[in-house]
């Protein structure tokens, strides 16, 4: 049976921490090692993944493809531009051929339905790199981030303060399957999905969704932070002005507990969704995230294609 990594929500609980295990251990064993060197273990020797970008990364791009040779396989870029899909070709027809070449598919696209046609197509692993719904290798990463620094998750509680977005939707699925408390702060219009909320609390999930970032944040373990205009977002409309309240900066971190850390998936925009003395100070774990996407990436390959 062929093994899509697509959501957060599509796996179980089981199977996503043996993930995560797998992923941590990796990082483990490449502990002081030279960068861009292959593990002595090379469990993807001769595989190769194709990665389709509809929409530009660097964080995605670089450690899917660093992760991959690390593993022994090789990658495949096909930018927007490389393929005949502005052309009129179905991406039906992209999965159709791309899985006769190539042993694996990750895709990072603006529209779900777009993953959704390639997943029934494919006859070979596909990883959902990002859609405008979800992003769930960045939430496996921000899990394995949190862990490496508080231990265990079930016990967290983890504030959202700022847009219900893709990420705030792959966090709603993770308080399901990881077992964290969530509070998002949200405004109205720009509320987590509500689909993506009933489905976490009939899972078990401690949900709370509010309008008020210290509601929120009050006696948080993580703060957790994303751009206000992502890329399939319009930019001229007045979401700066709803999302204004949402900023997180000194001062609503110090609503949160102590010793609690801010998360952010990157690109950032300081003096935005997030002040400079918060994202780059003592709190921040957003390079260590940056980093542990390569890792957990990792972990998404070799289960998909060990």
């Amino acid at each position: 049976m062929t093994r899509h990594f697509l959501d957060i929500d599509q796996l179980d609980a089981d199977t996503l921490r043996g993930i995560l295990d797998s992923a941590k251990s990796r990082k483990q064993a490449r502990a002081g090692r030279p960068k861009g060197t292959s593990d002595d273990d090379l469990p993807l020797a001769g595989k190769i993944l194709a990665m389709i970008f509809i929409q530009p990364s660097t964080r995605t791009r670089v450690s899917f493809d660093v992760g991959m040779r690390q593993l022994g396989g090789q990658t495949i870029v096909l930018n927007v531009d490389d393929l005949q899909l502005d052309r009129g070709e179905t991406m039906a027809d992209t999965g159709r051929v791309l899985s006769r070449y190539v042993d694996a598919i990750m895709i990072r696209t603006k529209s779900h339905g777009m993953l959704d046609e390639l997943v029934a197509h494919a006859t070979v692993p596909v990883i959902n790199g990002l859609t405008d719904a979800t992003h769930p290798c960045q939430l496996m990463a921000d899990v394995m981030t949190l862990e490496e620094i508080g231990g265990p998750t079930a016990d967290k509680v983890v504030a959202w303060s700022g847009d219900g977005n893709n990420v705030a939707t792959s966090w709603i699925h993770g308080a399901a399957r990881f077992g964290y408390a969530l509070r998002l702060a949200c405004p109205e219009p720009l509320s987590p999905s509500e689909t993506a909320v009933d489905w976490a609390r009939g899972n078990g999930a401690d949900i709370t969704v509010t309008q008020s970032p210290e509601e929120a944040v009050r006696e948080a373990d993580c703060v957790v932070s994303d751009a206000w205009v992502s890329m399939h977002d319009d930019q001229k409309s007045d979401r700066h002005n709803m999302l204004a309240p949402y900023q997180v900066d000194q001062r609503l971190m110090r609503l949160a507990k102590p010793d609690a850390v801010f998360m952010h998936c990157l690109p950032a925009h300081r003096g935005e969704e997030v002040t400079a003395d918060v994202i780059d100070g003592g709190q921040s774990l957003v390079w260590d995230e940056a980093e542990n996407r390569l890792h957990a990436q990792k972990g998404i390959l070799t289960w998909c294609l060990g």
